[in-house]
């Protein structure tokens, strides 16, 4: 300043270092397909637009909900001699026509049961039509790119896919995703294990070859699908009723939709309904993952593996799998590519058991907790060392910068992320002249800084050795 006037002045001077902060590392996007996109208050189109929201009440404000399915719905009526009714009763059943194919609404629901908050959603068509993978602007693949230029989102997830036609748009799909996480170094894709749509088997091979080979340290696949504690919602126009008594005679109601006896005959209708209640879905385990992500990120860390953990509002996987069924799926030498599987333990329930990306075979990227480990930290001091741009690229200004990330990987280190007795065991911050830059580099307007890291990595094997000890005494 430019003393010119007698007087007192004040000059605050900073001695506190610059600091970074953690950003969020749950924030799921669900991409998919959704009864409406509209903001009724304000009328906005939201197809295509990714709109962040904290609760299942405000998704349906804006999305609505579940696709209706279309029940058969019997009452079958025992008479006695006189022909007066002894004894009804009612029975519900998925009409074979039914469209199971929409998985976002329920997935939702999975995910806030397992502990997620806040999430993005972007919808990419409304209930009628056919999953479609799309292209840069449409379906699932338009959705995926939508997201590009959005910075919260840290997970992937598209449950839609599962009912693709086929493997190949599928894959398609996948790859969309894995290279847009590699480009922005700031997102992870969770991946549910394709399951045949037409009944036509799909094999871990030809699953595991739709996907390539390219990024694959950004995703993960989770297998098989879940019975979940969820009840599919009734489309009551179309779901009829079939009455008949032990005359095989059709009683008043047959032929009647559901929807239409609601009013006149409250007890029945509730009779009927109450049996859907006994029908549980069955879905990919995304949304049900992606909710264990942001609780053990949220109770133990990002560098916890998010595995061996219950999954809530899940009965059972529907597939049962053995440790010999598990080997191929979790290590396969051939591609790396590494299926985590989801299984029941007797009294422990169901849990995630396995934490591997689809880098199976890669030392460096094998594991999930590890991957989310860099990318978090990356983002983190990326955001936290904008303050530089423009900066004297000098000695002071690589101190400044030093000193902050030091601070911000000794509390990393302190919590439990990183590996090591000591800070210098579990990290390095790197950033000078003559020791990251050379001269031209400063001349370019470059400023370097290496970090590294000794993540710490989940003990996926537990080896306990036994042996006969000779008696001495």
């Amino acid at each position: 300043m430019s003393y010119r006037t007698p007087g007192v002045y004040v000059e605050e001077i900073s001695l506190l270092p610059a600091s970074v902060a953690g950003v969020e590392t749950a924030i799921p996007a669900f991409i998919g397909y959704t009864q409406r996109a509209e903001n009724s208050d304000t009328g906005e189109n939201l197809s295509m637009v990714p709109t962040r929201i904290t609760s299942l009440l405000e998704y349906r404000q804006l999305f609505g909900g579940a696709n209706p399915v279309r029940f058969d719905f019997s009452i079958e009526d025992d008479l006695d001699e006189d022909g007066n009714l002894a004894e009804r009763s009612f029975s519900a059943a998925v009409n074979d026509s039914a469209d199971l194919s929409y998985k976002l609404f329920q997935s939702l629901q999975l995910y806030f049961a397992n502990g997620g908050g806040p999430c993005y959603i972007v919808s990419v068509g409304g209930y009628g039509g056919s999953i479609a993978a799309g292209d840069d602007e449409n379906g699932l693949i338009g959705g995926i790119n939508a997201l590009e230029k959005v910075d919260e989102p840290t997970l992937l997830l598209f449950p839609d896919a599962v009912s693709l036609a086929n493997t190949g748009d599928f894959g398609s799909v996948v790859t969309t995703a894995l290279d847009q996480c590699f480009k922005l170094k700031d997102r992870f894709t969770i991946i549910d294990r394709y399951m045949s749509h037409d009944n036509t088997p799909v094999t871990d091979e030809q699953f595991r070859t739709a996907m390539g080979m390219n990024n694959l340290n950004y995703g993960a696949v989770y297998h098989p699908f879940i019975k979940t504690t969820l009840n599919h919602e009734v489309n009551e126009e179309t779901s009829l009723i079939t009455h008949t008594d032990s005359e095989e005679d059709n009683g008043e109601f047959d032929g009647v939709a559901i929807g239409s006896i609601k009013t006149d005959h409250p007890a029945v209708y509730r009779s009927l309904m109450a049996r859907v209640r006994d029908i549980y879905t069955k879905l990919p385990p995304s949304g049900a993952i992606a909710g264990v992500y942001a609780r053990v990120d949220r109770n133990r860390g990002v560098w916890k593996a998010p595995a061996n953990v219950s999954l809530n509002s899940v009965i059972e996987p529907v597939q049962k799998i053995n440790d010999e069924m598990q080997a191929g799926l979790n290590v396969d030498a051939a591609t790396g590519k590494s299926i985590n599987v989801i299984r029941s333990f007797t009294g422990k329930g169901t849990l995630v058991w396995g934490a591997r990306t689809l880098a199976g075979n890669d030392n460096e990227w094998r594991y999930i907790p590890v991957r989310r480990l860099f990318i978090y930290v990356e983002e983190s001091v990326k955001k936290a060392t904008e303050f530089v741009v423009f900066e004297p690229n000098t000695a002071n200004t690589w101190i400044r910068v030093r000193t902050m990330i030091e601070n911000f990987l000794i509390g990393l280190w302190r919590d439990g992320g990183l590996a090591g007795a000591t800070p210098d065991d579990a990290f390095f911050v790197k950033v000078g002249l003559g020791e990251t830059m050379s001269a031209q580099d400063v001349l370019e307007g470059r400023m370097y800084v290496e970090i590294g890291m000794a993540a710490v990595r989940p003990a996926e094997f537990i080896i306990l050795r036994f042996m006969h000890k000779l008696q001495e005494s």
